[in-house]
């Protein structure tokens, strides 16, 4: 069993190993893990509570020898389940909260069995720690061009066609798992705060400093989570490309891009409801009669008019500089695919 020291986050795609395995408990997971990491559990949640509280109010040789018991029933579990199908050359590398006991008991089973296994020295925080370093103690040193413009005028979509043709793209909004705005979240929830800074980390790792990365101007926060100081430095600094298009074109490409909203009339309704301290009584009420007649287009043009557009319109940041303005006669495909060369023929 050998042991693996973390020096850069590039070097996690540089391990010769087949697969991550994290043995903290799930909700240690659920909250950030390595991405591409497999949980493979040593204690569950509740059974690292009871080992704990052991170790704390009664004994602890008790403890260890508890938790030993345990560790041995979930690993066996996980042998007879999840890894019956590796054979004798798979290589794995094994983690836990700081590298030690959890980490360390998995791995001499595995080493026993004949694996080949190797243990992230310093564990999770070991990785976290390389995290913060370059989300919050470094300058990005990258070239950040900002996609800018109104609620509705196809700039997440515009990424999309920005990647195909070859273009450097982060997608902030993707990676929050939400779109924006009060009536952007998906259903399937947001990821917790150091979750979105892991995915942001994987997405920057290997990025051209002499290449443009274009992303959406955003807020410091999308949804619940926020952007870590060294994207938002950079996008105060940024070029800036900003979208134009008419009201009723925004409002019809609108319901084209938020079915799920359309599709659940009790979904819609509490999202205009959650705009009820920034609005007049009888709008919201007009709102919600668009919402029951079906009348969405209506609706977003209202919504772009009377909320978006006033509370959304940003001022240019003094460190910005804006490089061109594309004024969009239509947000088909083919539009936005032409849009896209435009923007990478401003910035070549």
């Amino acid at each position: 069993m050998q042991r693996h020291t973390l020096t850069a986050l590039p070097g996690l795609g540089t391990l010769d190993v087949d697969d991550i395995i994290d043995v903290r408990a799930p909700s240690e997971f659920a909250e950030d893990h390595i991405p591409g990491a497999i949980n493979l559990p040593a204690l569950t949640d509740e059974e690292r509570a009871r080992v704990g509280t052991i170790y704390v109010q009664q004994d602890r040789f008790l403890a260890r020898k508890i938790g030993a018991a345990l560790v041995s029933r979930n690993v066996a579990a996980h042998l007879e389940g999840p890894l019956a199908d590796r054979d004798g050359g798979w290589r794995p590398m094994i983690y836990c909260w700081r590298g030690g006991q959890r980490s360390g008991s998995v791995g001499i089973i595995f080493d026993q069995i004949g694996w080949r296994v190797t243990v992230l020295e310093g564990g999770y925080k070991a990785y976290r720690r390389l995290v913060v370093e370059m989300l919050y103690d470094r300058s990005l040193g990258l070239r950040i061009v900002l996609i800018d413009g109104g609620t509705g005028t196809g700039k997440t979509q515009l990424l999309h066609h920005l990647a195909k043709g070859g273009a450097q793209v982060v997608d902030l909004e993707g990676l929050a798992n939400h779109r924006g705005s009060n009536f952007g979240g998906w259903s399937d929830g947001q990821p917790a705060q150091k979750m979105f800074e892991s995915r942001l980390a994987a997405a920057l790792i290997g990025l051209d400093p002499g290449r443009p990365l274009f992303m959406e101007a955003e807020s410091n926060a999308i949804g619940r989570v926020l952007l870590p100081p060294a994207i938002w430095s950079a996008m105060a600094r940024a070029e800036v490309v900003r979208l134009r298009a008419s009201i009723p074109t925004r409002a019809a490409f609108l319901t084209t891009t938020y079915p799920d909203l359309m599709a659940d009339a009790e979904l819609l309704r509490q999202r205009i409801e959650t705009l009820r301290p920034y609005q007049p009584r009888e709008r919201i009420e007009t709102w919600h009669a668009l919402a029951t007649a079906g009348d969405y287009t209506g609706l977003a043009e209202e919504l772009i008019e009377h909320h978006y557009d006033p509370r959304y319109r940003r001022p240019e940041a003094s460190g910005q500089t804006e490089i061109g303005v594309i004024d969009l006669p239509d947000m088909t495909e083919a539009a936005l695919a032409r849009v896209a060369q435009q923007v990478i023929d401003l910035t070549g």
